[in-house]
């Protein structure tokens, strides 16, 4: 990819912040929306609002852009108010799940297409034209017009628009929604390089966990209007605050269960069906006996094996007998479901690493450590 950097116009400022929400509330017909936001979004990060549909995290995004107003609370960039600025005149520019671009327009035309209603010069919008299609590997299709793309390089030519105004933050709304799974992964890896060419502060609102966790720096989690927690990709998903978090990021075993007796770091947990668990408590929760909590247990944490003999000689705080319900083959891995004796049902990813695998209605053994085991607030 080519090395031509996109300078900002944005005048640099003593703070390390492009984004700031303070106490940020949005009500529709009655309705909250979103419900007091705190969020603070570094110089030159890949930052990520996830959730599920309906949880806010676009509205956030369009309060960033301008184009809804927060009925409580501000939103500042670069440390300024943003408060009654149109979205035309932020120091922003937003890159929509459609793309948005003009189909009687060439690529070209496009692309140029802000710096015209600008009046920039003509010379100077030649040169950022050319910059910003060769940034993203299209000045070669600069004459087509979208309907002569593909959906990766409309896509492309979409971040070209965005790039050429010289913004001090990209917002990225559902960005690769409308591709296609291996184009979509192509396309993580351009917007990563990107990125890290132009040192630009990237905003991206999605529901894919997967992208969420490959692309970001960090990640705000939304749930029903609120952040749940912020935190980097590992952060998110090895220490989820919430249960809600634990089953939205990835795969999990979450259960209910009732704190018990405590031995160092770790405590006794018994779900209702009487299966007892030795887990390792959320740090912000009280490990106090009698409570209830939801336990996290993540699938390819848990090793199996063939039930043998020596089976209970394996040194693992939760160690089970059960029997193979289910074994799907997956490529890479393989995905188990396990029945205990108490009913409970455990999911167990492991690697493929030989040919031979665990059949349907096979005794077998699964262990886990006590520290893969969290417990988390109800």
């Amino acid at each position: 990819m080519s090395q031509t950097v996109i300078r900002r116009d944005v005048a640099e400022t003593d703070t390390m912040l492009d984004v700031e929400m303070r106490k940020v509330f949005k009500v529709y017909n009655g309705e909250t929306a979103v419900r007091n936001i705190d969020l603070d979004i570094r110089q030159g990060e890949f930052f990520s609002i996830l959730g599920p549909s309906g949880c806010g995290k676009t509205t956030t995004l369009r309060m960033i852009a301008g184009f809804e107003e927060p009925t409580g609370g501000e939103v500042l960039i670069r440390g300024q108010s943003m408060a009654n600025v149109p979205p035309y005149k932020r120091p922003v520019n937003t890159v929509f799940q459609s793309y948005a671009l003009f189909g009687h327009m060439s690529v070209w035309d496009n692309v140029a297409f802000g710096l015209r209603l600008k009046d920039c010069p003509k010379s100077e919008l030649q040169q950022r034209v050319g910059e910003a299609l060769q940034l993203v590997k299209m000045d070669s299709f600069a004459r087509r017009f979208p309907a002569q793309l593909s959906g990766g390089q409309q896509q492309r030519v979409a971040l070209a628009r965005a790039l050429v105004n010289r913004p001090t933050v990209v917002l990225l709304d559902e960005p690769l929604g409308a591709l296609d799974l291996k184009l979509r992964k192509e396309m993580q890896l351009e917007l990563t390089s990107l990125h890290r060419d132009l040192g630009v502060t990237f905003v991206m609102v999605t529901h894919d966990q997967e992208e969420a966790l490959s692309l970001s720096d960090r990640i705000a989690v939304m749930n029903i209007g609120k952040i749940e927690q912020i935190g980097t990709p590992s952060e998110i998903y090895e220490q989820p605050c919430t249960a809600f978090i634990a089953d939205f990021i990835g795969d999990t075993n979450l259960m209910q269960a009732e704190l018990q007796t405590s031995q160092g770091e770790t405590v006794e947990a018994i779900t209702p069906s009487g299966l007892r668990l030795w887990v390792k408590p959320q740090a912000s929760l009280q490990a106090d006996p009698a409570r209830e909590v939801r336990v996290s247990i993540r699938p390819e944490k848990i090793r199996i094996g063939e039930a043998t003999a020596a089976s209970q000689s394996v040194d693992q705080a939760n160690c089970y007998e059960g029997t193979l319900k289910h074994a799907m083959y997956l490529g890479t891995h393989t995905h188990y479901q396990v029945e205990l004796p108490s009913g409970d049902m455990i999911t167990v990813f492991q690697t493929n690493r030989s040919s031979e695998q665990l059949q349907p209605g096979m005794p077998v053994q699964i262990y886990w450590s006590a520290s893969d085991s969290l417990a988390l607030p109800v």
